[in-house]
């Protein structure tokens, strides 16, 4: 068997693993707050019409502070304003803009995003 057929596996899977490291640091390094933000305004105006209490919701409910964890980039959170614990959706974002958590109202706290990697 001809030496470079033992050696083609490994350079494919030297290119396989350069294209998804090109593919997750371009994701990361082209992503911004604001891109992040209106994503998440989108899915909290979804998950207000999924609650039946669509109306008077908006895009500019929604403002972004740093993340207060390691794991977590921005929280995304959008409501009534003054801002109601009670009646407010927040979304905890890692810096690829996947969502780690969510914290939506009569959850009684955080629920884990499916396939996400927090446990809380």
């Amino acid at each position: 068997m001809p030496r470079w057929l033992w050696w083609t596996p490994i350079a494919l899977f030297a290119a396989f693993t350069a294209v998804i490291g090109l593919r997750f640091g371009y994701a990361t390094a082209t992503a911004t707050e604001t891109d992040v933000i209106n994503r998440y305004a989108q899915q909290y105006l979804q998950d207000r019409a999924r609650a039946g209490t669509a109306e008077g919701a908006a895009l500019t409910d929604c403002m972004a502070y740093r993340g207060d964890e390691p794991q977590i980039w921005l929280r995304v959170v959008c409501g009534p304003y003054p801002a109601d614990k009670s009646g407010s959706y927040e979304y905890a974002v890692d810096r690829l803009g996947r969502l780690v958590r969510a914290r939506v109202p009569g959850s009684g706290g955080l629920i884990p995003w499916a396939g996400s990697r927090s446990e809380t």
